[in-house]
């Protein structure tokens, strides 16, 4: 068992803090994202799991033991750098066997842990080669290889794709994600790629200033944004946001924008203030007798969608749409929103109201 807790986590260096009262779990076995923009704290959180930062408050268990303030040696955690980290005076075996060699096991058993993990890896035919010539994608792999050699109860990754070129991060992303499912082990992994996280993660923690926006998976993530600041950020393009006219009541099922009609969830919360209506681009049809009516401003293939960016009686607007369907720069089509995709926020707090898409708030 490899389950992780983090209850009320934070981190100050000074004046400054870098993560803010975070609580979430880490299941046994889960590819476990940590997602954000730089500087948002993700980084600091790995590094608190590891033992290479003390916490400023809050706690981390391992298996259901403290471990909040034990060193890095006493945690059985292995820690995969973006930069490879390896000793370049030694060949592939000698890196990968250097944990081992560190812990004092015998030469033959090391050698068989050696070669085991590099048939995982499927590097066994470099294992005699000086690492400083290597490309950047055997390099990771040979630091994926010392990780992996100990056996630990869970890996903590930050940004170990990040130095390679994007055909490599591709590739080895798969080979990361199929190499996790083989062994089982838990895995945090630190990334600013929101793609990177949606194809290979169980769960996903999004962070912004430090504070933790959102927790769940790829699809809730993305289907049910939290927050203006998740939706913006997950999502290519992002979510489209429209000012709604007014205030909103609980129970009502109908906005206005700009003037124009719009169906939308039954909402569960009221909101005083402005409110912004978002919908993702690939929930928009065009239909000659849809409201509001647009003109198409630019026109971007994509093989077998296209998105269409449109200025609109209610505002900019971006469209997803298949390549089939034909439309040209300068034409006025009608849009139709699904209205069942819609989410309203709160331009105040930039936090979802609820309704029938996002569920009701836990006293109701």
């Amino acid at each position: 068992m490899a389950e992780i807790v983090i209850e009320n986590l934070c981190k100050r260096f000074g004046a400054f803090t870098a993560v803010k009262e975070s609580s979430f779990t880490i299941e046994d076995g889960e590819f476990f994202m940590l997602l954000g923009p730089s500087g948002c704290g993700k980084t600091t959180t790995l590094r608190m799991i590891a033992g290479l930062e003390i916490p400023s408050g809050g706690k981390i268990y391992l298996d259901g033991e403290e471990i909040s303030r034990r060193p890095p040696s006493q945690r059985d955690i292995a820690f995969v750098f973006q930069m490879f980290a390896l000793y370049p005076h030694l060949n592939v075996r000698k890196n990968i066997g250097y944990p081992l060699a560190s812990q004092g096991m015998k030469r033959r058993e090391r050698t068989a842990k050696i070669l085991e993990v590099a048939k995982i890896l499927g590097i066994e035919d470099i294992l005699d080669h000086p690492v400083s010539g290597l490309s950047g994608g055997d390099r990771q792999r040979v630091a994926l290889g010392r990780a992996i050699v100990r056996n630990p109860k869970a890996f903590m990754m930050d940004e170990p794709l990040g130095a390679l070129d994007a055909e490599f991060r591709e590739r080895m992303a798969l080979e990361l994600r199929a190499l996790h499912d083989r062994m089982g082990a838990t895995t945090v992994y630190v990334t600013h790629d929101q793609l990177e996280a949606m194809q290979m993660g169980d769960k996903i923690v999004v962070m912004n200033n430090a504070v933790v926006e959102q927790f769940g998976t790829p699809k809730e993530i993305y289907e049910k944004p939290e927050s203006l600041f998740v939706a913006d950020f997950i999502g290519s393009p992002s979510m489209n946001f429209l000012d709604v006219d007014g205030a909103i009541a609980e129970g009502q099922s109908q906005v206005s924008v700009k003037g124009i009609p719009i169906a939308v969830p039954q909402q569960h919360e009221s909101a005083a203030g402005d409110v912004i209506l978002g919908i993702r681009p690939e929930h928009i049809r065009f239909s000659d007798r849809a409201n509001p009516s647009a003109r198409v401003c630019a026109i971007e293939y994509l093989g077998t969608t296209q998105v269409i960016t449109l200025q609109s009686d209610a505002g900019s607007i971006k469209a997803r749409v298949d390549s089939s369907q034909s439309v040209e720069i300068g034409e006025r089509v009608g849009l139709e929103f699904e209205s069942c995709r819609i989410s309203l926020f709160s331009s105040a707090t930039g936090k979802v109201l609820r309704s029938a898409l996002h569920g009701r708030t836990q006293d109701g």
